[in-house]
């Protein structure tokens, strides 16, 4: 009776494969690897994100998340995934494609997190070479937008790396971590060598 299967997010988004990585639409059972690595990684994640909710890393906050990402994903809005390492399985971060526009924009905005343990080993690298061709082929977007912090060096060599282009300079862009901060604006589009 499938009918009475509860609906999740999971049966919109496909899992997306990469050479060393796997992303998936979050479920509640990825709670608690989800909490441990976030945790363990937010005085690393603390200067590059929105300030945290004090209750950021409860089970009551993370079954909210996961319902407004099926929300998301019903309404063509946002598309998030969680990353896990293909070899073990072990969640190492996560990435939305989000800020989903349509109509003659057909682009999105692209987010990402990874944990610190897991950092500079390529594997975002081969999350977002694995998105993009979803995004394109699968979403129909012709354009994927990204924005970072002027003195993230990694994620520019990141964006850069994978074929994203600096388009600009956007003054008081985000509120990261309790701040309006100026961002650095990179885009790649369909038409675009995905390196």
């Amino acid at each position: 009776m499938s009918f009475l299967r509860p609906f999740s997010f999971a049966d919109v988004i496909p899992p997306v494969r990469g050479e060393k990585v796997e992303l998936r639409a979050p479920e509640m059972r990825d709670f608690e690897a989800w909490a441990a690595l976030r945790g363990a990684s937010r005085e690393f994640l603390r200067p590059w994100e929105p300030t945290w909710p004090p209750n950021d890393l409860t089970r009551p906050a993370f079954r909210a998340r996961i319902k407004r990402y099926g929300q998301d994903a019903r309404a063509d809005a946002a598309y998030p995934f969680f990353i896990f390492r293909s070899d073990d399985g072990a969640l190492v971060g996560g990435l939305t494609l989000g800020q989903i526009r349509r109509g003659v924009a057909q682009t999105g905005s692209l987010g990402y997190w990874m944990g610190q343990a897991h950092a500079g080993q390529g594997l975002m690298s081969d999350a977002v070479r694995a998105l993009l061709p979803y995004a394109f082929g699968t979403l129909r977007l012709r354009r994927v937008e990204a924005a970072c912090l002027p003195e993230n060096g990694p994620s520019i060599r990141l964006l850069e790396r994978v074929g994203f282009i600096r388009e600009g300079y956007a003054r008081s862009y985000l509120c990261i971590a309790g701040a309006w901060r100026d961002h650095l604006l990179y885009a790649i589009l369909s038409s675009d060598e995905i390196r």
